[in-house]
């Protein structure tokens, strides 16, 4: 049984540096956005394809090719469900192939049928606009508009593709608050979580 972790996250609540700390430690692959565009196009797929994919809950993917392998669909226009089933079959493919921890994308939803830990990260809100405003150098404001625009987005786009709640605890088997632990507790407690319920070797 391969070791599959597919993580959820709340922007600002580093969930994606949670996810790159559980591999670390475990020596499995991460794969976030840019690693699942890379594979994608490994598997002949554009890159071009999937550069925002998770941050839209409807595409206007134009002015491109796919790979040849996809060609032009709807007339030059890439598909809001098309893009959602290439997606898909790059995520069964990276989880079939071995371990594997997957961030965002749905990975949850479109691995369902398969032995998965399944968990989602967040932080009070405060936490996360004081994070951003380090991060991204940002105002109060402006890290409270951006947190609140890509929350939103996320949670369109995973409410439309998979029917379900963005965030709703019993989607998941772990939901965890980043801030208490921080990035390498958190880490741990998922991977300690994971071997107790034998979703993790």
């Amino acid at each position: 049984m391969n070791t599959i972790i597919t993580i959820g996250r709340s922007f600002g609540s580093a969930g994606g540096h949670v996810g790159h700390a559980v591999g670390q430690k475990l020596g499995i692959p991460f794969y976030d956005n840019e690693l699942i565009s890379r594979t994608a196009e490994e598997e002949g797929y554009s890159k071009s394809l999937f550069a925002k994919a998770e941050e839209k809950s409807l595409f206007s993917f134009s002015s491109f090719f796919a790979s040849s392998r996809l060609g032009y669909v709807d007339g030059g226009y890439i598909n809001d469900n098309v893009m959602f089933n290439i997606q898909s079959e790059v995520i069964r493919s990276i989880a079939e192939k071995g371990d594997a921890i997957i961030i965002g994308r749905c990975a949850d939803y479109i691995l369902r049928d398969l032995p998965c830990l399944n968990v989602f990260i967040t932080a009070p809100e405060e936490h996360r606009i004081r994070s951003l405003m380090k991060s991204e150098g940002l105002t109060a404001d402006e890290a409270e508009k951006l947190m609140r625009r890509k929350d939103r987005t996320r949670e369109t786009y995973y409410n439309y593709y998979t029917f379900g709640e963005w965030g709703y605890a019993s989607n998941y088997h772990l939901c965890l608050d980043s801030s208490i632990l921080g990035v390498e507790g958190t880490a741990d407690l998922i991977i300690d979580f994971g071997r107790r319920c034998k979703l993790i070797k």
